[in-house]
């Protein structure tokens, strides 16, 4: 088999990274060892994922925004910052009185890039999804590349892109090194109701032993119920998280609801509980010859600052729009200089992000108690500073230079034109 592309995981970064090179004449495979009903039909995984303004530009580019139900889409508004068991908190966004973002479920936005690129097939662009079936040979060369799969399949490409996670499978087999920071900690996470109102206000608590946040929801859209509903988030040790997810619903909500020092009032648990580790990953290159990486397996975020599916469609943004020029101009998309460009654009983008955020997850999860006096300090300051708290609500609804280079996520076409012959399985 021969195409133009290989997508290697179809994830949201992967199929959207389908969706922005339809229409560019170019042929794309995307490959998932998943079955197709998972990736047709992906069930509910307990994640809210914070988009900044610009990711939402992105994805209405993108054909994907409009498929997700509004009243999924929570809107962020502001967010506070609470250290131990200080009463204070450094809030941010309220000065400004711009939304800083929406959250979404992680299962709906898949589930729209999935819609996007079916539809987009459909209409007769040149995409191919291949489902349980996964990757266990890469070879790259100077005029061209292929993978190999466990089913025996042999696909021929250009270029090769892995978006298969930040334990991505694809990346290793291009021997890229990757720097692994696991935390030691698994992350919790669930919807639940309360009693006192969130006002459309994040959370981040650093307590002492445990990290909370609270993700602000709309209230049940399937009910005529107006509860107040928010996605809580709890950061333990692993053997601390195994005996508390264990813990009968009841149970679970009383825990969660001393946890949070009865600050929202009565809080019963609704719905699913999911466990993930924490690992945050960034490896050494984002490209090789004829090889490109983008999303988690590029850049695997800690969920702290809410930046990581929002720098995965920055590298969506990034790597089609210099694919696409070169396709214009007639040159190689994979040639080196092209790979180049977008591995800077990307560097530029993520590595002070991800260092800050080490350096914050670091800092306030630290218990010692001159870590606890220094951070408290440093939050009250930081809460003083007007410049800095706008300098954060700017960053958390993407107006900062990690999202500076990208423009238009797809710069050649608007959905469903300039369409060519292409084929679907």
């Amino acid at each position: 088999m021969e195409t133009d592309i290989v997508v290697v995981g179809a994830g949201p970064v992967g199929l959207c990274l389908a969706r922005s090179l339809a229409g560019s004449g170019l042929r794309v495979v995307v490959i998932d060892q998943q079955g197709i009903d998972s990736i047709r039909t992906p069930e509910f995984d307990g994640r809210e994922i914070a988009l900044t303004q610009q990711s939402v530009r992105i994805m209405q580019e993108l054909d994907l925004w409009d498929r997700i139900d509004p009243s999924e889409r929570s809107a962020l508004r502001a967010a506070k910052v609470f250290n131990g068991a200080s009463p204070g908190a450094m809030e941010i966004g309220h000065e400004s009185g711009a939304q800083l973002g929406w959250l979404v479920p992680n299962h709906l936005i898949r589930q729209a890039a999935w819609d996007a690129v079916h539809d987009s097939a459909t209409c007769g662009d040149a995409v191919t999804l291949l489902t349980s079936d996964a990757v266990t040979g890469v070879q790259t060369g100077a005029t061209g590349a292929s993978i190999t799969t466990a089913s025996g399949k042999t696909i021929a490409a250009q270029l090769i892109v892995a978006a298969d996670s930040r334990f991505s499978v694809t990346r290793k087999l291009m021997g890229i090194p990757a720097s692994l920071h696991d935390f030691g900690k698994s992350m919790l996470v669930c919807r639940m109701t309360h009693g006192e109102p969130h006002h459309h206000t994040a959370w981040e608590w650093f307590g002492h032993g445990q990290t909370l946040a609270l993700l602000p929801l709309n209230p049940e859209p399937s009910t005529h119920t107006h509860a107040h509903r928010s996605s809580v988030v709890l950061t333990l040790p692993g053997h601390e998280m195994a005996r508390l997810a264990q813990l009968a619903p009841d149970a679970f909500s009383r825990n969660l609801e001393r946890r949070f020092a009865g600050r929202l009032g009565s809080m019963q648990l609704a719905g699913t509980r999911h466990v993930y580790p924490l690992v945050a990953v960034y490896p050494e290159r984002f490209v090789a010859q004829r090889f490109a990486t983008v999303g988690d397996a590029a850049v695997g975020m800690h969920p702290v600052t809410a930046h990581g599916f929002n720098l995965g469609l920055s590298s969506v943004v990034a790597l089609s729009q210099e694919i696409i020029a070169a396709k214009t101009h007639g040159l190689d998309i994979a040639d080196a200089a092209v790979l180049r460009r977008y591995e800077a654009r990307h560097r530029r983008a993520t590595k002070p992000l991800y260092l800050a955020t080490r350096f914050i997850t670091q800092i306030y999860t630290n218990d010692t108690p001159p870590a606890r006096l220094a951070r408290d300090l440093l939050l009250r300051a930081a809460a003083r500073f007007t410049p800095f708290r706008r300098a954060v609500a700017d960053s958390l609804s993407g107006h900062t230079p990690a999202f500076a280079h990208g423009g238009p996520a797809t710069t050649h076409s608007r959905p469903h034109q300039q369409k060519t012959g292409g084929q679907r399985t």
